[in-house]
């Protein structure tokens, strides 16, 4: 039985893990993941009780309870990065011993419900609209760096996209992961079923020009008239890819919603979404805790 190296998972000397500061019974098995740490009082804020609150960094923890079922809401900051340390650091406090530093005999898997931002890319999905991440294509190249099966991504759409944007061989490689199916049903009934981008930056990599000149400027406009047999790209975002990809490596079930607040064809922006954002999150509690 491989003993996990301390250099390779990193427990703080009060038993909590490295960068999320919370030990293992202080997470629940049900998890809201909210990109900004302030989001984090928001979802908290309709839990019936709170347990504990830790903070460190950009990371946010509130668990609680609602409906009688215990649930955490996790803040992973910008970026797939982030999403790398919190869903393996996530995933550790449930799925390892922290004493010996070895795999638990018994496993326990988690549900993983991302609530974001996100920009429209379609007309069926306008600003205000909340649309689910069915499948993500990660341009973070994040996936690309573990043992991934091809029974976890799907080949003929990555190969189809690529032909389609002539995809620049200097990027890395997409991949193009679904999210859990089950949650879909559970959660996201009237909603927009989509196909995410997940982008490694905000500004150039999903087809922003301020300054610096874009290297294709015309890669947008490839990715909206993309179809693969009926399916259209909907929205720009920077963490979905790697959420449901990294949760079907691990075995646990995970789905991303967004909430549309850019309109990027009509270059529209709503700046005041707090209340369609509170909506969502009551929409999303009440499914997953019935």
């Amino acid at each position: 039985m491989r003993v996990i190296p301390s250099s390779e998972l990193i427990i703080n000397a009060d038993g909590s893990i490295f960068h999320l500061h919370l030990k293992p019974e202080q997470l629940a098995d049900k998890v809201i993941l909210v990109g900004d740490p302030g989001r984090v009082d928001m979802v908290a804020s309709y839990f019936d009780e709170k347990e504990c609150e830790v903070s460190s960094r950009e990371f946010h923890t509130i668990t609680g309870k609602l409906n009688g079922e215990r649930i955490s809401c996790v803040s992973h900051g910008i970026g797939t990065d982030n999403i790398d340390i919190v869903l393996t650091e996530l995933d550790a406090l449930k799925n390892i011993d922290f004493a010996t530093r070895t795999v638990k005999p018994t496993y326990t898997q988690l549900t993983l419900v991302r609530i974001g931002t996100s920009g429209g890319l379609q007309p069926f999905c306008p600003v205000g609209s909340y649309v689910v991440s069915r499948r993500s294509i990660g341009f973070d190249g994040l996936l690309n760096y573990y043992e991934t099966p091809n029974s976890a991504i799907d080949l003929d759409f990555e190969q189809a996209f690529c032909k389609h944007v002539n995809w620049n061989p200097r990027l890395a490689a997409p991949y193009v992961v679904s999210a859990d199916e089950g949650l879909i049903a559970q959660l996201c009934d009237g909603m927009v079923m989509g196909v995410t981008i997940s982008a490694p930056g905000f500004y150039g990599p999903q087809g922003r020009y301020v300054r610096i000149p874009l290297a294709d400027p015309t890669l947008n406009e490839k990715i909206e008239s993309f179809d693969y047999h009926g399916e259209k790209i909907t929205n720009f975002e920077m963490e979905s890819s790697a959420v449901a990809g990294l949760a079907k490596l691990l075995g646990h079930k995970a789905v991303t919603i967004c909430n549309i607040i850019a309109g990027r064809v009509d270059k529209t922006m709503n700046t005041e979404y707090k209340g369609s954002m509170e909506d969502l999150i009551k929409i999303v509690l009440t499914r997953l805790t019935k």
